[in-house]
């Protein structure tokens, strides 16, 4: 799969066709009325949006006076999602904003308790993403994978995961392969990203990325790993093709 964010300048239909012929499945981070421009191509969204709020990232579970709306949004979109076959729904730990981990962490557990039964009935998995907090989104919650297994764990459903972000997890805490091994039951999906700078998966950064998906291989993991680089190079459509080369 690949995220469309980095790619928006290349028009959703003609990039989905130009996926299709790369050998992509699927893409990641779509909103609703997208998710039929990609099916229209042969391919399915891997993961979808709740919505389309500015502060989406931010604005998470970690906070109980967020739960009313976020909820809302989840009981929507899951059954549309299930209704066009999207397998992932993402969610956000959010912001910290002066609050503790520990409240937040249990702010996470009740707000996702009273949302897994309608995931677990519609089959569709809410992925809470795990972000760093040391170059991008300063000050987010859900920054090291241990914490989000924490959340996970203690919701205890086969329908709220992580998606476990290479990118943002080797900035804060590295350890990946060792990481997916262990934690591997815990992730739903996975996004990649060059390190530094988030650009394409090659030579020019610090992660091998072919160890990594043997890695993830190696689990028996059935889903999808996202490309969502930011392409440095001028065709990049070339860059998505030496990436799942």
């Amino acid at each position: 799969s690949v995220s469309y964010w980095p790619f928006e300048s290349i028009p959703l239909p003609q990039f989905a066709r130009d996926l299709k012929g790369i050998g992509f499945s699927a893409v990641d981070l779509l909103q609703p009325e997208q998710w039929p421009v990609v099916a229209d191509a042969g391919l399915v969204c891997s993961m979808g949006y709740p919505t389309a709020r500015r502060d989406f990232l931010t604005t998470g579970f970690n906070d109980p006076a967020n739960h009313a709306m976020l909820l809302a949004e989840l009981e929507e979109t899951l059954p549309r999602a299930a209704a066009a076959g999207v397998p992932n729904v993402i969610a956000m730990f959010g912001n910290r904003k002066g609050r503790d981990d520990a409240p937040g962490r249990d702010a996470c557990i009740e707000g996702l308790n009273r949302i897994k039964a309608l995931a677990e009935e519609l089959e569709v998995t809410i992925c809470m993403e795990l972000l760093n907090s040391r170059v991008d989104h300063p000050d987010y919650m859900g920054d090291r994978s241990g914490y989000g297994v924490s959340v996970v764990s203690a919701v205890n459903s086969p329908r709220v995961k992580l998606l476990y972000d290479i990118y943002h997890m080797q900035i804060m805490e590295g350890d990946i392969i060792r990481t997916i091994k262990r934690e591997h039951s815990y992730f739903a999906h996975y996004h990649t990203g060059g390190v530094p700078g988030r650009h394409e998966i090659d030579d020019t950064q610090e992660l091998f990325y072919p160890a990594i998906m043997q890695a993830i291989v190696d689990t028996g993991f059935k889903g999808h790993v996202a490309q969502e680089f930011i392409p440095a190079k001028p065709d990049k459509l070339a860059s998505l093709k030496h990436a799942v080369g």
